[in-house]
């Protein structure tokens, strides 16, 4: 199946499904064993040994096997853009959310909410995983560039200093922004921020500020830090408090 991208998209062939197939099931530890348990059609999703090996009851499937097919739908719907490596850690705590709710009404359409929020958020995220549309002025590039633009408006002698270093924005900003921190923090984490990030007017901003405001914290780290250094810390984020992070971001928000 055809359809522009370039190096971002892939084409969906068998190998591509087995691919989403191994993808999806790495998630697991993402979410404490939620793809571990298996979901019945049409009834509520119930608990089920971890052992993923084990032969699921009949009429049952795993979580990553939901996952699976809402990233096989929706890249059959949207042949320009297809699946891309990384949408599953969109989905995933989209779905984590409706399948853990308490109320079982809910929990229990929890593939059909997770494909429509999705598909409505990929809509507006889609721009970042066309690679045709990387250099244009909504594609990822200009986003990457954008984080170094505040960052030079907010701290400019911690600007000045990764640009000495040559440290780049596509070196980490890229995870950061296509797959909107779901890989920096834990699941729990992941979901407050973007508690916080959805319901500003301007969301896809606020995410740029969200990653200004990471680097300003550690801003005394990098300061001294060496190229191999720094980038260790920019590669695997060391503040794990996110209540800090979004309190400064909505801090350079306000001073805008």
């Amino acid at each position: 199946m055809a359809k522009e991208g370039g190096g971002h998209a892939q084409f969906i062939t068998g190998a591509d499904r087995m691919q989403m197939v191994v993808i999806c099931r790495t998630m697991a530890p993402l979410s404490g064993n939620l793809f571990s348990q298996v979901s019945s059609p049409g009834k509520v999703l119930s608990l089920y040994p971890s052992n993923e090996y084990e032969v699921l009851p009949n009429g049952s499937e795993a979580h990553w096997e939901v996952v699976e097919r809402i990233l096989f739908i929706y890249a059959k719907l949207n042949p320009g853009i297809a699946y891309v490596q990384g949408m599953n850690e969109i989905v995933g705590p989209i779905y984590y959310t409706f399948a853990t709710d308490p109320n079982s009404q809910w929990k229990e359409h929890a593939e059909a909410d997770t494909f429509f929020c999705f598909t409505n958020l990929m809509s507006e995220n889609r721009d970042n995983f066309i690679k045709s549309l990387d250099d244009s002025q909504c594609g990822i590039t200009c986003k990457m560039e954008s984080v170094y633009s505040m960052l030079k408006d907010k701290d400019l002698e911690l600007y000045l200093r990764m640009e000495e270093q040559n440290i780049k924005p596509q070196y980490f900003t890229f995870r950061w922004l296509t797959l909107l921190l779901s890989q920096e923090f834990l699941l729990p984490d992941v979901i407050r921020i973007w508690d916080t990030l959805f319901s500003d007017e301007d969301q896809f901003h606020f995410l740029i500020l969200v990653c200004c405001a990471m680097l300003i914290l550690i801003r005394d780290n990098l300061l001294v830090g060496d190229f191999i250094v720094n980038m260790r810390l920019l590669q695997d984020y060391p503040i794990s408090d996110v209540h800090t992070i979004l309190t400064k971001a909505k801090e350079l928000q306000g001073n805008s």
